[in-house]
């Protein structure tokens, strides 16, 4: 390691004298599987990205949907960013990612991608809770993840009944009765009792004490390892404010954009799988 040290120096100097910010300067150090590459940040502050290569995570991203008849639905504001984000990060990093996400929304842009991390995405498209749980009871179940990222926003209530048709527009009040959905990352943790789980929870308008208190409610609830805690309200204009909490209600990480995000939580990933 005495060989990256150096270069580590070297790419320091070379950094505060040549290079703008944000540079990523590949190492390749045969000895050490581990490491994938710096970043460079400002101030000379190095963060070491770890290897995720012969790891496979299922990563679950984007909206649901709850049909009322055949032409209407309720969903949510998911645009599935933030797991095609992890998801594209993943890829990098060499790991092999199965992607279930919501019908229209984000995926990784793998055409950017070597054919070599291309070949490692696999993804399957859904649009209702049924769907979702399809896949995960039949699709995928059996096969070993190293780590389950489950972002996808599930409905927590759809329409009890569908209308086979579509509904006449004439009426003057519609009346839906919604009833509960199963909850799908207690499914998850379930099928995979052993694999490292990241849950998250979104609020709106509450404290960053209130967010970090409910968010670990819900790790205890699901018995899941992480839980990626973000409010409503601070998700806008580039910017995705977010905490890593664990098991031990520890803030690992604050995050302030998407990509921190994707960073801060795959780096624990390569340390806890």
């Amino acid at each position: 390691m005495s060989c990256l040290r150096h270069l580590c120096v070297y790419a320091i100097l070379f950094y505060r004298y040549f290079v703008p910010t944000g540079l990523k300067i590949l190492v390749s150090d045969p000895t050490d599987k581990s490491v994938d590459y710096f970043h460079l940040s400002l101030g000379d502050k190095m963060q070491i990205y770890k290897n995720l290569d012969g790891k496979n995570i299922l990563i679950t991203s984007g909206p649901t949907r709850g049909y009322i008849d055949a032409v209407r639905y309720i969903s949510n504001k998911s645009t599935g960013a933030l797991g095609a984000a992890i998801a594209m990060e993943s890829l990098k990093r060499d790991a092999a990612v199965t992607f279930v996400y919501g019908a229209g929304s984000a995926i990784p842009n793998t055409d950017s991608l070597s054919k070599n991390h291309a070949s490692r995405f696999t993804p399957i498209e859904i649009e209702t809770i049924d769907d979702l749980l399809t896949v995960v009871q039949q699709t995928v179940n059996g096969k070993p993840f190293n780590a389950i990222i489950h972002a996808m926003a599930v409905l927590d209530y759809v329409p009890e009944k569908q209308s086979g048709g579509k509904i006449s527009s004439n009426q003057d009040k519609l009346t839906v009765t919604f009833v509960r959905t199963p909850k799908v990352i207690k499914l998850i943790r379930n099928l995979w009792p052993q694999t490292y789980l990241v849950g998250f929870k979104l609020e709106v308008g509450i404290s960053g004490e209130e967010l970090i208190a409910r968010a670990y409610t819900s790790l205890q609830e699901n018995r899941s390892d992480l839980v990626v805690a973000n409010n409503q309200n601070e998700i806008a204009g580039g910017k995705h404010y977010a905490y890593l909490i664990n098991a031990k209600k520890e803030v690992e990480s604050r995050c302030e954009t998407k990509q921190e995000i994707s960073n801060a939580l795959l780096d624990l990933l390569a340390l806890k799988c």
